[in-house]
């Protein structure tokens, strides 16, 4: 295996090359929809700063009414921000009593943990259930259990009780946890105030990109819950047991485990796009825009289809982060009922705004096109409004001959959208920076089998952590495998990761690198979204 890093002369043959527009990096735009910076910086200043600052930082935040919903609700006066948050503190304190104390907690816990022993070492024994290749576990700071991916979080409590007691003791020095190594073995930490998430794996996944994982899956129950209401929660009955609330999201959290060990959005904090012409993209906004312009507390119209952005039409000065959209990819690709009828789900998009919920009109365009249209506002109340302008849409789409362009992206055979002229490539990933976005071709055989689709993902993640690494962050990598040659290239302006055949050498690779840059450059008003329309 050779290797060469930012110093090498494949760096610099490949940086000074004159095929690419230097001027501006394919998919670039001067317009964006998507918040745009970097999920690695995000989780270390986030996931790592003192729990007692964060949660000064966030009730600042709420006492002054600054996050989103509340300026929206302010804006158009259709909710008094104070009646609603005096509702929802009631409807909650009508969920949580407050009687439990922390010594009836300990003397429980102990019992518990007694109890439980031999069940927990029967599990433990079980073949299958050790040779599962990532575990995620997430319990309160208290020790409760709340979820396990595999087996029963209640024969687990002996484990609970352990990890719970790693985080406390290092607590006591004013410091957080965050991995230990055994052989092979990881076994991450994540202490997001009252939760303590815990990964672990024997995959190749760096702690990084763990600690990535485990904030999304922290994200998705802030999702169901609020970020508010999780705090409310343990702050009125420390030892409150969750699940109680999270009946039923438990496959909101498996489907995302097995979304991200699957696709690259979430390593690239980027979304791909669904293959379209301008015209027909454009069409698309502008009928939604048209058709939901008199509805002014709208805050975010999003068409998707799959994993795949269509398009999204968005409120004057609002933005969305990728994180928050994958959220909602992961709701509507787990939620096989909103395909049979029309729904209105109450969902917080915890980068948008941790405080409250959006109401959430979700449902297909139509039987004969299986794109999904959400469309998010702050008011509760206007589910049949929003109905009949989903309605509006699907028949003007249909009228304009949008639906059948959809229909063919959506099932474009293997090999299409691939780059022509450089058959030594088989894959490869490519985000555009500035628009959050990002573009990969179908794969095509060996990786076409589930086993080696997996091991392409994790040649990815390999490449992905090389160049965002916190000791000694690469700009540039290329490495002949045994049965590949991989190369993983960073800018300022984009990501690119590309897979060769394995006998390829250095300058083919060099113009094979060039080809896709320059292809990608002609296609980027097929393959991204260029503009950032609005209601």
């Amino acid at each position: 295996m050779t290797s060469i890093d930012t110093n090498s002369k494949v760096n610099n043959d490949v940086s000074n090359s004159n095929d690419v527009d230097r001027d501006r990096e394919p998919g670039a735009s001067l317009e964006t929809m998507l918040v745009t910076t970097d999920s690695y910086e995000e989780i270390e200043t986030e996931n790592f700063m003192s729990s007692s600052l964060d949660e000064q930082l966030l009730k600042a935040k709420l006492e002054t009414g600054s996050g989103s919903i509340s300026e929206i609700q302010e804006k158009f006066n259709d909710v008094k921000v104070d009646e609603q948050k005096e509702e929802d503190s009631s409807k909650l304190n009508n969920q949580v009593t407050p009687d439990g104390t922390i010594d009836d907690l300990n003397s429980s816990t102990v019992s518990s943990l007694e109890q439980s022993a031999d069940l927990d070492i029967a599990l433990i024994e079980d073949e299958e259930w050790l040779q599962k290749e990532k575990h995620v576990f997430i319990l309160s700071s208290a020790g409760k259990p709340i979820y396990s991916r595999y087996g029963n979080e209640d024969k687990l409590v002996t484990i609970f009780g352990v990890m719970q007691a790693l985080v406390s003791f290092i607590q006591i020095e004013n410091d957080l946890i965050r991995s230990i190594h055994a052989g092979n073995m990881k076994y991450v930490f994540l202490v997001k105030g009252p939760l303590i998430l815990v990964c672990v794996a024997r995959s190749s996944d760096s702690v990084t990109q763990i600690i990535l994982q485990l904030t999304y899956v922290f994200n998705q129950i802030c999702s169901v819950l609020t970020l508010t209401q999780l705090n409310r929660i343990y702050e009125q009955r420390r030892n409150y047991d969750l699940r109680r609330l999270l009946s039923g999201a438990e496959r909101l959290i498996d489907h995302l485990l097995t979304f991200m060990e699957t696709e690259p959005d979430f390593m690239l904090s980027a979304v791909r796009c669904l293959p379209l012409n301008t015209s027909v993209r454009e069409s698309i906004a502008q009928t939604i825009s048209q058709a939901c312009s008199k509805i002014k507390n709208l805050v975010f119209a999003i068409l998707l289809a799959r994993n795949e952005l269509v398009t999204l039409v968005r409120m004057k000065k609002y933005i969305i982060h990728p994180a928050d959209l994958h959220l909602i990819f992961n709701l509507v690709n787990s939620s096989e009922s909103f395909k049979t009828a029309e729904s209105w789900t109450p969902i917080c998009l915890p980068k948008f705004d941790a405080s409250g919920f959006l109401h959430g009109h979700v449902s297909y365009l139509a039987e004969d096109c299986q794109a999904c249209l959400l469309l998010l506002t702050v008011d509760r109340d206007v589910f049949f409004s929003l109905s009949e302008a989903k309605q509006k849409i699907v028949d003007k789409l249909r009228r304009s001959n949008c639906l059948e362009p959809i229909n063919e992206s959506m099932n474009r055979k293997l090999g299409n959208f691939s780059v022509p002229g450089v058959p030594e490539v088989r894959h490869f990933l490519y985000k555009c920076k500035s628009t959050a976005q990002f573009y990969s071709p179908a794969v095509l055989p060996p990786y076409t089998i589930e086993s080696e689709k997996k091991r392409l993902h994790t040649l990815y993640l390999g490449m992905n952590s090389k160049l965002h690494g916190v000791v000694r962050p690469l700009k540039l990598i290329y490495q002949q495998l045994e049965k590949e040659s991989i190369l993983g290239w960073l800018t300022t302006g984009f990501e690119l990761y590309v897979i060769f055949e394995p006998l390829i050498d250095k300058p083919t690779a060099i113009n094979a690198v060039n080809k896709i840059l320059k292809w990608i450059k002609k296609e980027e008003d097929k393959i991204f979204i260029m503009n950032a329309p609005t209601f």
